[in-house]
């Protein structure tokens, strides 16, 4: 064999290399991932109409008929309360239109209870445990969160792992000269060359707003998000910490007094009132009244005071993000002692707040539910199709992982391009790690695992 033979040869041994080695990544990603990858599509799927699901599954009591004014919060509030004897009021939702209930949380010795209320006649329409409302445990169910702690950190990897899956399986996709199963499906369902291709075509196609769906939802992860959340916050980025600058504070965090408070003000300090020996509290009905005063759009919900030092918070996150604000009232005096607009929050606040409304379906109407809906379903597709392509290739007995490469060299410096992503993503970082010890122990300690991963 000549030299120049030799030379001609080595790009391509070079490229067959990375070509396996990210093959051989991509693999391993996806087998972590799979399961929880399609829980997050289904239950995505399932959150992404809830407005649609609480007005019809749950219309008794979501759907009122309007019938003259509404009657005052207060009253409201006390005919939640009479339905559930001993219980103490938290919350208070006002509807957003005039064929919606209101909404009252209570707190009761065995948990918080969501009271629907007719706004129009008083009478209680329903009432379930606040962590046995459906959406509630859908959303749980997506993040883990329902499951506990530990759990909630696996979707924090999982999103970073997802990264990584799109970013190889375009490298994997894209095209060497062949011509089938890049926009095109060959084969019938028979054949593990149609599965091939369902995988590849769909995952290309919908790369791109997978990439998008994981990448925005990061923010809302435990560990990841709010050193984000802190360090946006510092740099002036976040919400406006100057706006506390000259208001008592307490230690509590806005997430601990509302039911869903937005991303950015989730960690911000609740302000604290100034009591005196004279002062009586204003009332539900001064805050609710002096929050529409203020311009908050409909729907929003006002927690009330726990203790002689707390205050009312007013919040609202609707679709439209633009119209996301949060007023803390003094509870004696009425004061907005901090009011927290939209267009207050930094830069990479709103960016971050716009890619979660996207997420959720929130912010483009019925045309952002069906492209986040269909991006979902391509998760599921990708998912199944690379179980199906995966049993019909794999040999009897073995778990048929890709070969390695034969130059090394390609495959350490892909190793230190994902293990540099994963330092971007901590936990995705030790989940990487653990693959990385796993793949070389296997391969290099003789066992009858190197069989079965072979």
């Amino acid at each position: 064999m000549t030299v120049s033979s030799l030379a001609s040869e080595k790009p391509n041994d070079i490229s067959l290399s990375l070509y396996r080695a990210i093959w051989r990544w991509h693999f391993f990603a996806g087998l972590l991932v799979i399961p929880f990858m399609l829980n997050l599509a289904i239950t995505g799927s399932l959150y992404l109409f809830k407005d649609e699901i609480d007005n019809t599954a749950f219309a008794y009591r979501n759907v009122v008929q309007p019938r003259g004014e509404a009657l005052a919060p207060s009253l409201l509030t006390d005919d939640a309360k009479a339905a559930i004897p001993g219980a103490k009021v938290l919350r208070y939702r006002a509807p957003t239109v005039p064929t919606q209930s209101a909404r009252v949380t209570v707190g009761t010795n065995t948990g918080n209870v969501l009271v629907f209320v007719d706004p129009y006649s008083g009478s209680v329409l329903g009432k379930v445990g606040e962590k046995e409302e459906f959406n509630w445990v859908v959303k749980k169910i997506h993040s883990l969160d329902y499951f506990g702690f530990a759990f909630n950190r696996i979707v924090e990897a999982v999103g970073g792992l997802a990264l990584i899956l799109v970013v190889t399986g375009f490298y994997l996709w894209w095209p060497r000269k062949q011509t089938g199963g890049v926009i095109s499906v060959r084969g019938t369902p028979d054949k593990r060359v149609f599965w091939r291709d369902v995988h590849a075509v769909t995952g290309a196609t919908a790369g791109a707003l997978i990439f998008f769906l994981a990448i925005t939802g990061m923010p809302w992860s435990g560990y990841w998000g709010d050193k984000v959340n802190v360090t946006l916050s510092s740099a002036g980025l976040g919400y406006p910490a100057q706006l506390w600058d000259d208001v008592p504070v307490s230690k509590i965090p806005t997430k601990d007094v509302l039911t869903h408070a937005g991303w950015t003000v989730e960690s911000a300090p609740v302000p604290t009132s100034t009591p005196s020996d004279t002062a009586q509290p204003i009332g539900l009905d001064q805050v609710v009244a002096s929050a529409n005063a203020a311009g908050m759009a409909p729907g929003f919900e006002v927690s009330l005071p726990s203790g002689k030092k707390g205050v009312y918070t007013a919040a609202i996150f609707p679709d439209d993000i633009a119209k996301q604000r949060t007023i803390h009232f003094d509870q004696y005096t009425g004061k907005p002692l901090v009011d927290l607009k939209f267009a207050d929050y930094g830069a990479g606040a709103r960016a971050i707040e716009f890619g979660i409304g996207v997420h959720q379906g929130e912010y483009l109407g019925l045309a952002n539910q069906i492209v986040m809906l269909m991006t979902c379903l391509a998760i599921v597709l990708t998912s199944l199709s690379a179980v199906v392509m995966w049993w019909r290739r794999r040999p009897s007995g073995r778990l048929g992982v890709p070969p390695m490469p034969s130059q090394k060299s390609v495959f350490v410096t892909l190793k230190l391009i994902i293990l540099g992503f994963g330092i971007l993503f901590p936990l995705t970082g030790f989940a990487i790690l653990a693959m990385l010890v796993l793949d070389q122990l296997v391969t290099r300690i003789p066992s009858p695992l190197k069989r079965v991963f072979s």
